[in-house]
């Protein structure tokens, strides 16, 4: 009997992640050039455009995707009580995850950071690159925040790709949805139900092309980054890529000691998510892509996949509770000022209760930090300089959280329907 098993390089986890890994190596390969020939200015010139081509057509299906997903995962159930209560211990994972993160963080880094000796030249340089367009109070306020959350139109609010006040809006509906008549339900569930099979239908179509968008995108990457990552900015490199992966392999953990599901199965759903995430640097922009693992590997019910995966895509950046606290060491030690340990703990409580604040506005979680800054006597101009050296942290930054979004919509599922999609998935293997 012939062996009929797929071979490894038609799956798309393998597929994007030899795209990243040849990507990356050819960028710094490239970025040796000292002046670029005409044939390999042109050469990057067509990979950004394919790349950025691909991550647009990524992008193109969030919105889409998540409205009909959240409509019929919230809709669609049986009981809303038990999908409130799904999101309330949803939001418990959340803020037990960002506790955790930023009391490690906070302990580990800074006995790190106390073996850093600086290049005076070489900070002074750095000093001198800050470079940052400070928003205005208001742009940064609760007040501004809360209001955000409730679009003057939700059609402009998706076009505009602020999803939270979009997935705000379609929960609100999805809710109001579940108190009509059975008639009128059932006819948009049906419609719901097939726009959502339709476009993870086209989100396949677009991740078989994973290879070759992230190929251009990591190529890009790698020649924009090259070698020169030594001495500070090579330790803060160091220290925040270091604690994104121990934090990241944390959740592997948890995964394989509760059992939930087989953490062989959540790493392989894990792949193509991880790799878009860490291409693109971007968690919304991977997912689509945990949509399929989590419905086509972990076979999560639709309450996990249409609303627990689009709510911690839009509100959930566990990063922050790291690189919050390792930025903060980071300038500190730049400007040669001591952050007593009161302001460092300040730092790590302000990543967790401003998780969920984070303003609609380019690098708004680093922005965010502006007024903790003034509070703690650090100069706000160090946030630019993180923000200048946020492209190779921030790929890891993007790994831990579509982890911990993956990671939440698994524990939020009852342990009995997980039972259930396993012996699902058994019964088809056989």
């Amino acid at each position: 009997m012939s062996d009929t098993r797929p071979s490894p390089l038609r799956s798309t986890g393998v597929q994007v992640s030899l795209g990243l890994v040849a990507g990356l190596t050819l960028g710094l390969l490239l970025s040796r050039e000292s002046a670029p020939t005409t044939f390999l200015s042109g050469l990057l010139a067509t990979l950004d455009v394919v790349g950025t081509a691909w991550i647009n057509a990524v992008r193109m299906t969030v919105i889409p995707l998540v409205v009909p997903l959240l409509i019929v995962g919230v809709a669609g159930g049986d009981d809303l009580k038990s999908t409130g209560a799904v999101g309330a211990k949803a939001f418990g994972w959340m803020l037990l995850l960002l506790v955790a993160c930023a009391l490690f963080s906070a302990t580990v880094s800074s006995l790190w950071f106390e073996s850093l000796v600086l290049d005076p030249a070489a900070t002074t340089r750095l000093r001198e690159s800050a470079r940052i367009d400070v928003p205005t109070a208001d742009a940064l306020s609760v007040r501004t925040f809360l209001l955000s959350l409730i679009p003057l139109n939700p059609i402009k609010a998706a076009a505009d790709g602020t999803l939270l006040p979009v997935v705000l809006f379609t929960l609100l509906y999805a809710f109001a949805l579940g108190r009509v008549g059975e008639a009128p339900r059932a006819a948009q569930l049906t419609f719901f139900r097939g726009m959502s099979d339709t476009m993870l239908v086209v989100v396949r179509w677009i991740l078989a092309l994973g290879g070759i968008g992230i190929f251009a995108l990591a190529t890009v990457l790698g020649q924009k980054l090259g070698t020169n990552v030594l001495g500070a900015i090579g330790f803060y490199f160091m220290v925040n890529i270091a604690l994104h992966l121990v934090a990241t392999a944390g959740i592997y953990v948890i995964i394989a000691v509760t059992r939930r599901v087989p953490w062989r199965d959540f790493a392989r759903a894990m792949v193509p998510a991880s790799v878009v995430g860490m291409g693109t640097r971007s968690s919304l922009a991977s997912l689509p892509a945990m949509v399929k693992g989590a419905t086509d590997v972990l076979r999560l019910p639709p309450t996990a996949t249409g609303f627990v995966l689009p709510l911690c895509a839009s509100v959930f950046k566990l990063t922050s509770a790291i690189y919050w606290v390792v930025g903060a060491l980071f300038i500190a030690k730049l400007y040669g000022i001591d952050l007593s340990t009161a302001n460092l703990a300040l730092v790590a409580a302000s990543s967790v209760v401003l998780n969920f604040s984070t303003p609609g506005i380019p690098s708004g979680g680093m922005l965010l930090q502006v007024p903790l800054y003034s509070s703690i006597g650090l100069p706000v101009e160090g946030i630019g300089i993180l923000i200048a050296l946020d492209t190779l942290p921030d790929m890891f930054k993007t790994l831990l959280n579509v982890t911990s979004d993956m990671f939440v919509a698994v524990m939020t599922t009852p342990r009995e329907q997980l039972k259930d999609s396993r012996a699902e998935v058994s019964s088809r293997r056989v």
